[in-house]
């Protein structure tokens, strides 16, 4: 059993920044997918980026240039560097895993849908206020 438990999220004017972190135990195998996704309330969740164990990444177009992916397999977290921060950008965040070579015959932007995803953290709230 894979946990994901988030962190860092919070309350911050527009433009500022913030950095999430997701500890998980995924890195103790090879292949690995892991992304993170937001859901604002009435609306779906959607991806917003996506890494393999390849290191290859995929941004969503709304937060391209602004936000980035990476992780610290040493420190078994997986993060999530959010800049110039929006408004629209307020939601809960996740993030989620997928295990196993399988993830990796996907094209990369599948990394942005979460049905590919087996497993999943809490959430942690991020606010961006105007």
């Amino acid at each position: 059993q894979v946990q994901l438990v988030e962190s860092g999220g919070g309350s911050v004017q527009a433009g500022g920044s913030l950095r999430l972190s997701c500890a998980t135990s995924a890195y103790t195998y090879s292949n690995y997918c892991m992304g993170w996704f937001r859901q604002a309330p009435g609306k779906e969740r959607e991806g917003v980026a996506g890494i393999r164990s390849d290191g290859s990444t995929i941004y969503a177009d709304s937060v391209k240039g602004r936000f980035t992916i990476s992780t610290d397999n040493a420190k078994n977290t997986l993060y999530l560097q959010m800049n110039s921060l929006k408004p629209e950008d307020t939601a809960m965040y996740y993030c989620a895993a997928d295990l196993g070579w399988t993830c990796l015959m996907y094209g990369v932007s599948r990394l942005l849908d979460k049905d590919i995803f087996d497993y999943w953290g809490q959430g942690t709230q991020v606010t961006i206020s105007s």
